[in-house]
């Protein structure tokens, strides 16, 4: 027996593979393979879906923050008021409004002047300035010149907010169509009216002299009875403010009423009137002051003198508080510095700290603790290293606040982990051969690392290096936290010690405003911003495909 076991298991049985067992094994096998695929590519197409839904969302809000509406000016600028010597002093206010105003003549009175220079921005002045100041040559000429719309016309002219918004709220609605339901509203010589049983209440009327009486209770009670069984309906207003007036008219002109109920029909309100008349009720949008000003703005649509070109102003000029003029280059500006700052420091250290862990240093406990801190470090939440630069740089060494230094070395810090990993793994892509041969030909230790290793492991490290300032140049809760998020008016002043706002934290600045404009350009600045982040990646792409060695 022990003969055959031997002989069994030194010459085993061959597989049936052509049993039924085998093919439903194969087939499950099969079949698992075609749903790991499935789901990977479901996973893919998720996650393409998600990112067009992302894109196509931010370019549906801020494609309109890349165009601004323009209205073109003739502007005199008389050499009795203004000095080419000293182009940045004169009344440039005056000149421009002055110049918008010869558009409408019959505009005379001081107050519909002011409802009329709410159409252009108030900060057009400052542009007409600084072309003159640029162009001395313009004083004693009269000229075109394009002045911004102010935000709420620039919205309308986009199309982004509509002229006139509807009355009445969706529960008003609601409960108007309940009382038409009931067959209690009518329109009467042109007036929309709804029948109510009023209780005159004797305890709070006199028969003997009812016009002393308070009529409001009844009126609101009669109306209150129609919605009993739901009393979250908005129901207040749906009568016009004389219907307690006819009330109180017919109770004064029949006496006897007093202590009955009786039926009643009274006015509706001006809007429900127009709505159950017409089937809409709109009033103007409250971001216009007047219907006046609405037909001054279409005149000048009808004259042509308004037009969207790009708005190179989202690039060249620094934050404001008027959206229309409000732009990306403070912003851009700061980023680049703490950027800059960010690079000099972390590039170099962590270099220099993954050539040590890699190259030099023994392989002992400590080394251990140190790499497994540095990977730690990577994923540790980059609100953390803000904490740490707001107590160290800040609280301890006294830097001054919302400077790009500050925001280099707090991102700097963020991404030396990041830097470091990616340096000693492309350290330990050389083969050792090539170690091996420069120290056969008797060259040092440095030498290897510095004129062989690193060039070859240089491509890695670059695209390792870019990737963490990408990563970098996308975090706001470490500059929020060191206060880099300035209101910054002008870019002269921006410096590497002076306050400053980065990119991230000017979007989340724009996007904490009320105005209705700051809502494109917030999107605007998100696509700016991811499109740095690309060209930074694309970067690294060519570099790691341009200098990648092959062994």
């Amino acid at each position: 027996m022990s003969d055959i076991t031997a002989h069994s298991a030194i010459h085993p049985q061959p597989h049936d593979w052509s049993s039924r067992k085998a093919q439903r094994r194969l087939k499950r096998r099969y079949r698992r393979d075609k749903t790991i695929q499935a789901v990977g590519l479901g996973a893919i197409a998720l996650a393409i879906i998600m990112l067009g839904i992302l894109i196509s969302s931010l370019i549906s809000k801020g494609y309109n923050a890349f165009v601004q509406s323009m209205v073109t000016v003739e502007v005199t600028l008389p050499a009795s008021g203004f000095n080419p010597d000293e182009p940045q002093k004169g009344n440039y206010r005056a000149a421009l409004r002055n110049g918008f105003a010869s558009y409408f003549p019959e505009v005379t009175s001081r107050r519909d002047k002011r409802k009329l220079f709410q159409i252009i921005s108030s900060q057009g002045q400052y542009a007409l300035r600084k072309d003159v100041i640029d162009n001395p040559g313009l004083i004693g000429t009269t000229f075109a010149f394009e002045v911004p719309l102010s935000d709420p016309y620039d919205q309308l002219y986009k199309n982004v907010i509509p002229k006139h918004i509807e009355a009445l709220s969706v529960q008003e609605i609601r409960a108007f169509g309940l009382l038409e339901n009931r067959g209690v509203v009518s329109v009467e010589d042109g007036r929309t009216m709804i029948a109510i049983d009023a209780y005159i209440d004797p305890n709070v009327i006199d028969r003997d002299d009812p016009a002393s009486g308070s009529y409001r209770l009844a009126v609101q009670q009669g109306v209150r009875a129609y919605f009993y069984d739901r009393r979250k309906l908005n129901y207040q207003g749906i009568l016009d403010r004389s219907a307690v007036e006819i009330l109180k008219n017919h109770v004064v002109a029949h006496p006897d009423s007093v202590g009955q109920t009786i039926r009643i029909s009274l006015p509706a309100s001006q809007f429900f009137d127009q709505y159950h008349r017409t089937g809409s009720a709109e009033i103007l949008n409250p971001r216009f002051s007047s219907e006046k000003e609405i037909a001054w703005y279409e005149s000048l649509i009808e004259r042509g003198v308004i037009s969207t070109p790009f708005n190179t102003a989202l690039f060249v000029n620094a934050d404001s508080r008027f959206p229309e003029i409000a732009g990306l280059a403070g912003a851009i500006a700061g980023s680049f510095f703490a950027l800059l700052v960010c690079f000099l420091i972390s590039f170099p250290v962590a270099i220099a700290a993954a050539v040590y862990l890699e190259e030099f240093a023994p392989k002992n406990r400590w080394t251990d603790l140190i790499e497994v801190n540095i990977n730690n470090l990577a994923a540790v939440p980059s609100v953390v290293f803000g904490l740490l630069g707001l107590a160290v740089f800040l609280g301890f060494f006294g830097l001054p606040r919302s400077a790009p230094l500050v925001g280099g070395m707090v991102l700097s810090l963020m991404t030396l982990p990041t830097i470091i990993i990616a340096t000693r793994a492309a350290l330990k892509a050389v083969p050792p051969s090539i170690r091996e041969a420069a120290l056969g030909i008797g060259a040092s230790k440095h030498q290897v690392i510095t004129h062989h290793v690193l060039p070859l492991a240089m491509p890695g490290i670059l695209t390792g290096t870019i990737i963490g300032l990408a990563q970098a140049l996308g975090e706001t809760a470490p500059l929020l936290l060191i206060g880099m998020n300035a209101f910054i008016p002008s870019i002269e002043s921006v410096g590497i010690l002076e306050p400053a706002t980065a990119l991230p934290t000017q979007i989340f600045s724009w996007a904490d405003s009320p105005e209705r404009g700051f809502v494109a350009r917030t999107s605007a600045a998100i696509l700016v911003l991811l499109g740095f982040l690309v060209i930074m990646n694309g970067i690294a792409i060519y570099l790691r495909q341009k200098f990648q060695r092959r062994w």
